[in-house]
């Protein structure tokens, strides 16, 4: 798709258009052959993608969900303050990306019934989504309980998405969709170690 073409790309195609206009002949001319392979394998994507797409969309809610529960409270440490706002600005957009990309091919927004524990495999199916009560046991606790509630359970929600992102990367078709995913389980296996440290501090 032109939007996810690249600089040299645009540059070539536009080469190919005006050189068509000088030519008499109707055969697709090399250059626009590439120009048209560009665009396929930018649009490229399969199931992997899709699903990747369809499934890190709600986990990334919940996680945002979770990061602004915290920061609304009191007594909370600048570290793990920092450490949510990170979280927040990072995945918030992400998010964007990955509805982008589902409107972009076509495929629904949602992951169809049934097909959740397939892609979600990690942390007992659930891929480290907190249930309802875990959420409300957050929304309740303050101060140190609260940042010790949330490194603990935002721990198990990144350990999710990294496993994810690697099903991705190993199974998955569309660069920028495998770009993120590799780019996802680098910085949530970094921010892991750190809520590890973090809450053996507190």
């Amino acid at each position: 798709m032109q939007r996810y073409l690249s600089l040299p790309a645009v540059a070539l195609a536009a080469v190919v258009v005006l050189s068509g206009c000088g030519s008499t002949g109707s055969r697709p001319s090399a250059d626009s052959q590439s120009a048209s392979s560009a665009r396929e394998v930018s649009a490229s994507h399969n199931e992997a993608d899709v699903m990747f797409a369809q499934m890190m969309i709600p986990h990334h809610q919940q996680a945002v969900e979770m990061s602004d529960m915290l920061l609304a409270k009191k007594g909370i440490s600048p570290e793990v303050i920092d450490l949510a706002t990170s979280i927040r600005e990072a995945q918030a957009p992400e998010m964007d990306t990955m509805a982008g990309w589902l409107k972009e091919w076509d495929e629904p927004a949602e992951l169809a019934d049934g097909m959740e524990g397939h892609h979600m495999g990690a942390i007992d199916g659930t891929g480290g989504m907190l249930s309802e009560e875990e959420m409300a046991d957050l929304e309740a606790a303050q101060g140190d309980e609260a940042a010790r509630t949330f490194l603990k359970y935002m721990t198990a929600h990144h350990i999710g998405a990294v496993d994810m992102a690697r099903e991705e990367i190993k199974k998955g078709e569309n660069a920028e969709a495998v770009a993120l995913a590799e780019a996802i389980a680098e910085t949530q296996k970094a921010e892991v170690q750190e809520m590890k440290d973090l809450l053996a501090g507190l």
